[in-house]
């Protein structure tokens, strides 16, 4: 049976909508919150006859997908087709206010995650819900794929690290869809709030070829704008720590956040060592040595050598593939390489709106990767050491939540 997402069940049966007669409906949405014909959600909907639209709110990178880069904000505005209000959450604030609150009774939430605890919209899903229990608000889900499937990696965000890439106390690849990490962060947070999933029928994440994505069955469209596709979302849970480095990430190419690299590095040199250090850990993908120059971002206009991670031909392994590792084997070989590398962005980076703490820090909820790749002494086992324990307790503890 062909997947169906959330929002197309809630399209093509008028039941499953009953329960919004007479009440005013908001949608949370970004430009891949299309239907299967590739509608917009915010039409679709509205084409419905029998859900009355009274607001809209557009998450990081705009209800258009817009904005470029991380840290942009986005306006609110007035949607010229429906005439309802867009509001920004990700603007002045990144929470929505009393008064955006007061436009609806319920809110459906139709994003397309990527299944990584630093990407924003799941912290957008959490505030929505706090600020729903708060308001006396419903939140319904309808439910998208996680298009990177169940395997869970990374360390656990610690207490006092969370923040707008850090909701809570989650690894960096979680392993769940949207719908699932709401009903968990109601039960984390203790929130009494009227929650729904309209679940996806015919999802099976752990099969292929897409292990978590339809691939063949449904159009990717970016969910933000350096989310170009699948092969990007699968490196993602790894190469999103390079925005803590100095290393160009490929942002300003065609390849974004499937390479690192610089102009002052020799990457056959680094993948040599990545291989000669902890060869368990490069697993279901390929890497490549290759050249780019970035448009924008990061050294712009400079010719840099870089490192590829493949994940898009047969030998990719779902399973063995670990983007979390790869990468951090990534800054611990250019470490051992150049020992005084200067691989880190400072402190003056204040990155998603916190202060005096670094950019890789925030990104992986503590300091211990960091320490990790800093350390001249320390081993592939110390990681995995500290590492282990988090996801098997995250294995164990998002069990009950598994909707598919």
């Amino acid at each position: 049976m062909a997947v169906k997402f959330g929002i197309d069940r809630l399209i093509a049966d008028a039941s499953l909508r009953a329960p919004l007669k007479g009440k005013r409906v908001a949608l949370v949405a970004h430009p891949a919150s299309v239907t299967a014909d590739l509608t917009h959600s915010l039409d679709a909907l509205a084409a419905c006859g029998d859900v009355k639209l009274s607001a809209a709110f557009g998450p990081q990178h705009g209800m258009r997908g817009d904005k470029q880069d991380n840290m942009i904000e986005s306006p609110d505005f007035t949607d010229p087709m429906h005439a309802i209000p867009v509001f920004s959450l990700y603007g002045e604030g990144r929470r929505p206010t009393g008064q955006m609150m007061s436009t609806f009774d319920t809110v459906l939430v139709d994003l397309q995650d990527v299944g990584c605890r630093i990407y924003t919209f799941i912290t957008t899903l959490l505030y929505v819900i706090e600020a729903a229990a708060e308001h006396g608000k419903e939140v319904w889900v309808l439910d998208r794929p996680n298009p990177i499937g169940r395997p869970v990696e990374g360390l656990t965000l610690r207490a006092g690290w969370e923040s707008f890439v850090g909701a809570g106390p989650i690894p960096m690849r979680h392993g769940l869809t949207l719908g699932e990490l709401g009903k968990w962060f109601i039960d984390h947070f203790k929130l009494d709030v009227k929650y729904r999933v309209i679940e996806m029928e015919g999802y099976h994440p752990n099969e292929g070829p897409g292990f978590g994505w339809p691939l063949y069955e449904r159009t990717w469209v970016n969910p933000s704008p350096n989310a170009p596709n699948l092969w990007m979302a699968r490196a993602y849970a790894g190469t999103v720590m390079i925005e803590g480095a100095t290393l160009s990430e490929g942002r300003g190419t065609t390849r974004p956040l499937e390479l690192f690299g610089a102009p002052d590095i020799d990457a056959k040199r680094v993948i040599a060592e990545m291989q000669a250090f902890a060869p368990e850990w490069l697993k279901g993908c390929r890497l490549r040595d290759c050249w780019f120059e970035p448009t924008f971002h990061k050294h712009i206009k400079q010719l840099c050598n870089g490192v590829q991670i493949h994940t898009e031909d047969p030998s990719y392994d779902h399973e063995a593939f670990k983007p979390w590792r790869v990468q951090a084997l990534g800054f611990k070989a250019i470490r051992r390489s150049y020992p005084r590398y200067d691989l880190w962005r400072g402190l003056d980076f204040k990155y998603e709106y916190t202060n005096g703490e670094l950019a890789i820090d925030v990104i992986n909820g503590g300091k211990q990767l960091r320490d990790w790749v800093d350390d001249p002494n320390s081993s592939a086992a110390d990681l995995d050491a500290i590492t282990i324990p988090d996801e098997q307790a995250w294995i164990a503890a998002r069990k009950p939540y598994l909707l598919y």
